[in-house]
C-alpha cells in the first residue's frame, strides 16, 4: 500500500505535467508509454507460449511514432496498412511455421499497445486538447473510484466472473455515474462545449474505460500473469495503469472530432 502511494504521488503529477507542456514533452511521454506497453505485451505474449516477433514490431513502432510525432499524420494510416499487409504476409509466406494465432498476437501487439494508447498524444494536439485530454484521464479515475465504491457497498452481480471476479455491475454503473457526475462539475467550471457533448464523452469514457480494464484482465488471465509488468511499484506495469485510458482516449479523440 505504502509503495503503491508513494508510486501514484511521485507518478500522476509527472504525468499530468508532461501533458500540461504539451509539445515535445507530451511526445517524448507517449514514446516512452508505448514503448513499454509494447514490451509488456510480448512478454505477456511469450508466457502465453506466442512466439513473439521483437525486432519487427519495434521497427514498426518506431514508424510509427516517428510519423505520429512529425505531424505526418496522412502517413499514418498508410503505415498500419503495410503492417497488417506485413503480418499477414509473413503468415502466408511462413505458414505453418508462423500460426495464425501469432500473426494475430503480434499485429495486435502494436495496434492495442502502440496506436491505440498514441491517441493521448493526438488528443492533446487538438484545439482545447488539455482540456479534452485532462477531461478523459480525470473521467477515467473518476469510473475507476466509482466502479469500486459502489461495488464494495452494493455489488452483487458479478459482471465479468471468469475476467474478474470482484467486478460487478452495481459497480459498473457507479462507475459511470460518477463519470457522469465529474463530466457536470468539468462542464461547470471550464465549459467550452454543449452539455450534452460532455455527458456524451462521460457515457462513452465510463462504459469504454471499464471494457479496457477487462479486456486487459482477459490478457492477463490468458497468460496466467496478475501484473503485465513490475516498472510502476505497487501498480505493476504500464498495461496495468494505462489499460482503462487505452480504450478511452482514441474514442474520446474521434467523438470530439466528430461533435465539435
Amino acid at each position: 500500500m505504502l509503495k503503491r502511494t508513494i508510486s501514484a504521488l511521485i507518478g500522476a503529477p509527472l504525468f499530468l505535467g508532461l501533458i500540461y507542456m504539451g509539445g515535445l514533452y507530451s511526445a517524448f511521454l507517449v514514446a516512452v508509454l508505448t514503448l513499454f506497453a509494447l514490451w509488456e505485451f510480448m512478454q505477456i505474449g511469450e508466457k502465453m507460449g506466442i512466439r513473439t516477433w521483437s525486432k519487427l514490431t519495434t521497427v514498426v513502432t518506431v514508424v510509427w511514432l516517428a510519423s505520429l510525432l512529425s505531424g505526418g499524420a496522412e502517413w499514418m494510416v498508410t503505415v498500419l496498412v503495410f503492417w497488417l499487409l506485413i503480418g499477414l504476409g509473413r503468415l502466408a509466406l511462413t505458414y505453418p511455421k508462423t500460426s495464425l494465432s501469432e500473426a494475430s498476437f503480434n499485429i495486435l501487439a502494436v495496434l492495442y499497445s502502440v496506436v491505440l494508447l498514441s491517441h493521448l498524444y493526438l488528443l492533446r494536439q487538438l484545439p482545447n486538447g488539455t482540456e479534452w485530454t485532462f477531461l478523459t484521464i480525470f473521467l477515467v479515475w473518476a469510473t475507476d473510484t466509482g466502479a469500486y465504491l459502489i461495488g464494495r457497498q452494493f455489488g452483487s452481480h458479478l459482471l465479468a466472473p471468469q475476467v474478474s471476479p470482484k467486478k460487478t455491475v452495481e459497480g459498473s454503473l457507479g462507475g459511470l455515474l460518477f463519470s457522469v457526475a465529474v463530466a457536470l462539475v468539468f462542464w461547470r467550471i471550464a465549459g467550452g462545449a454543449t452539455l450534452i457533448m460532455y455527458v456524451i464523452l462521460a457515457i462513452i469514457i465510463g462504459i469504454s474505460s471499464q471494457i479496457g480494464d477487462l479486456f486487459e484482465s482477459a490478457l492477463k488471465r490468458s497468460a496466467g500473469v496478475k501484473d503485465s509488468g513490475k516498472l510502476i511499484p505497487g501498480h505493476g506495469g504500464i498495461l496495468d495503469r494505462f489499460d482503462s485510458l487505452i480504450f478511452a482516449l482514441p474514442l474520446v479523440y474521434y467523438g470530439v472530432i466528430l461533435l465539435s
